[in-house]
């Protein structure tokens, strides 16, 4: 396998606000968008050319990754006019992600996500089961139906997929691979490869496989709680094997008032400044260039780059146009 594609043409909606300054798979986790550290992990893994479609903002993805020569990767886009869905989408993208018409396997991965995936194992299990359709990361959850619930069965040296959205005690993580021509068999237009493929085709009897993910982080970002969590997360004990980047502590080039607070754990970031007086974390993330202003108490809270934070301000995400509230942690929310 050679190739990956990010699902990035999502609009965002659950996001609110957030959604029209930046799409989703650029919003900032510890200052770095969440784009960079899914193809983090992948260079890491030796998958080097990379497909990202595009649609809501998709100017913004391009100028953020642009041909991904700086990240170690090859990037190549798929535009869509119109959404074609998580199916839809890698069928538009066949002509990029199948070149040499060799039906090489690829992986494909939901672009709202961080997730310290042993991607190395899935491709070692998807190799193991050459009469599956795909195979399909799943995680055992405990409220799986609310996500869409999986009945994951052992077969032989494998697991199977019996069953999707109607029983079960996993669900699917947003990560599958798959063949060329497997995706060639869904609908034209838009389309799920859950919904008009994998499902449809289990029932006609087909072999659909899983790969359980146990342990690493996972989290996608639909929801301002979740984006929030993500951050507080990653600047505490959760641990990734391939980040993108520093996720915690403060840049030597940021400004920090000798009489302001910092409580970590904390990132503050290139060029940001903390003025007098001002505390900052336990739990906050401080972009590059933002400032939190005098006497200002800044926790549990995101402050996007160039974006000024002011007052006592508590499970906030602060951009350069708005401030809006993201409280709670429940990643099952929905």
């Amino acid at each position: 396998m050679t190739r990956a594609m990010l699902l990035c043409a999502g609009k965002g909606t659950r996001l609110g606000e957030l959604s029209s300054e930046r799409p989703k798979p650029l919003l900032p986790v510890c200052d770095i968008p969440i784009l960079r550290y899914s193809i983090a992990n992948l260079v890491a893994h030796g998958i080097t050319d990379i497909v990202i479609n595009l649609h809501h903002r998709g100017e913004l993805i391009r100028a953020e990754i642009g041909d991904g020569r700086t990240l170690g990767a090859h990037v190549q886009y798929s535009e869509e006019v119109e959404i074609l869905g998580t199916g839809g989408g890698l069928k538009h993208a066949l002509h990029l992600l199948d070149p040499e018409g060799n039906d090489e396997p690829f992986l494909s991965m939901n672009g709202k996500l961080i997730f310290d995936l042993d991607i190395h194992a899935l491709v070692a299990s998807y190799a193991a089961t050459k009469d599956s359709l795909g195979t399909m990361v799943v995680k055992p959850a405990p409220n799986a139906m609310k996500w869409g619930a999986l009945d994951v069965r052992p077969e032989g040296e494998g697991l199977r997929v019996h069953n999707i959205l109607e029983e079960g005690g996993h669900m699917f993580c947003g990560v599958h691979m798959t063949r060329p021509s497997v995706m060639r068999n869904l609908p034209d237009g838009e389309a799920c490869s859950i919904r008009q493929g994998y499902l449809p085709w289990l029932r006609e009897g087909q072999r659909v496989s899983a790969f359980v993910h146990e342990g690493g982080y996972f989290a996608e970002h639909s929801t301002p709680k979740r984006y929030l969590q993500s951050s507080i997360d990653l600047l505490g004990d959760a641990r990734l094997r391939n980040p993108p980047g520093p996720l915690r502590g403060i840049d030597e080039s940021a400004q920090i008032h000798p009489s302001s607070a910092i409580v970590e754990p904390v990132r503050i970031a290139a060029g940001a400044i903390i003025e007098a007086k001002a505390q900052v974390g336990p739990n906050a993330v401080i972009g590059a260039g933002a400032r939190v202003t005098e006497a200002s108490h800044v926790q549990d809270c995101v402050v996007w780059a160039q974006a000024v934070a002011t007052g006592n301000l508590r499970h906030k995400i602060v951009t350069p146009k708005i401030t809006i509230e993201a409280s709670g942690n429940d990643l099952a929310d929905t």
